[in-house]
């Protein structure tokens, strides 16, 4: 076939098709010449590649297709539309359908952080176990001090960040397992708790609760919600319902995944209080308001925000167009 007599016959369509596909407004007839010319340049596409190899001309009418088929099919939202409609809907929505769950783990870690602090505190046996004497002044007097500002307070607040991220990660994407769950949640109340009884156990609780409740009223209430999305993938498992158990464990993992990277937000706001905030020289009712502020936002949000997005019809997960085909099931 003669590229160069095929082309000068069909330039026309296709510079109209072009012109068309990158007009702002259409009318009626427009929109209509413009779906009559997509399927005749569409012919000419096919018979250029079926005729030839890949060349300029045929890439050109490839490029133009697509730009006409963007226009009677609709475009996807943009960037900054899918980032509002996640942290203004699908986020908060997940987040507010897990809020009782998360309380549930909150009440757990504190019964048993309360359990190993008495423990610790009020028994001499407990506390030989755990420590030394020496090691015991020198946890309390340094180590635990020190452990917030022998590091840069930005290079702190990102370590502290990442880690936190690693182990909210862990929560939500191993919580399917059924096991490690309860094994981050006892892990995290014992090693606090037993923190809280070696400071109770010298006279010394102030000094512990005023380092740790400035960033941890939110980074261990961000724990609980990560260990509240990985029960809630592990539940979908083990009671799916109406639909077929890979089914559920789909649809709740992609709204749990919602929950962790907004999770990866919430931990670095924890972070710069960790880093910025809990060593400073403010006053402690000063610090521990500034955590409490970011807790009770966080919960604003939460409850405002998700709550109008879950009564909304809003559940976290991905739209059907983007969650993919799924069979009827009864």
């Amino acid at each position: 076939m003669d590229m160069d007599a095929f082309s000068a016959v069909n330039s026309d369509t296709w510079s109209r098709l072009h012109f068309l596909a990158h007009k702002r407004r259409l009318n009626g007839a427009e929109a209509d010449e413009l779906l009559r010319l997509y399927q005749a340049a569409s012919a000419h596409l096919s018979l250029l590649r079926s005729t030839g190899p890949e060349s300029g001309l045929s890439a050109s009418l490839s490029a133009t297709l697509a730009q006409a088929r963007t226009r009677f099919t609709g475009a996807r939202s943009n960037f900054l539309e899918d980032l509002a409609k996640f942290f203004v809907v699908a986020l908060p929505a997940a987040l507010f359908r897990i809020r009782w769950l998360t309380l549930a783990c909150g009440i757990v870690f504190c019964i048993i952080g309360c359990a190993y602090a008495w423990w610790v505190g009020t028994s001499p046996e407990a506390l030989r176990a755990v420590a030394s004497e020496a090691e015991v002044r020198r946890y309390v007097e340094e180590d635990f001090i020190d452990y917030y500002s022998e590091n840069p307070a930005a290079s702190f607040a990102g370590a502290v960040w990442t880690n936190n991220a690693w182990i909210s990660a862990q929560a939500v994407a191993l919580g399917i397992t059924g096991f490690w769950v309860p094994m981050i949640l006892l892990a995290n109340a014992q090693g606090v708790g037993v923190a809280a009884g070696i400071f109770a156990a010298v006279g010394k609780a102030d000094v512990f609760f005023s380092y740790i409740l400035p960033h941890g009223l939110m980074e261990l209430t961000a724990v609980f919600v990560a260990c509240a999305a990985g029960l809630r993938i592990f539940w979908a498992m083990v009671s799916p319902g109406a639909q077929t158990r890979s089914r559920a464990v789909a649809a709740e993992g992609r709204s749990m995944i919602t929950v962790a990277l907004g999770l990866v937000l919430v931990l670095f706001v924890s972070g710069l209080v960790e880093g910025f905030v809990t060593p400073s020289a403010l006053p402690v009712w000063a610090k521990i308001s500034i955590g409490g502020t970011v807790l009770a936002a966080f919960w604003m949000y939460v409850l405002v925000c998700g709550g109008r997005a879950y009564r909304a019809g809003a559940r976290g997960d991905l739209d059907a167009q983007d969650a993919g085909y799924g069979e009827i099931a009864a």
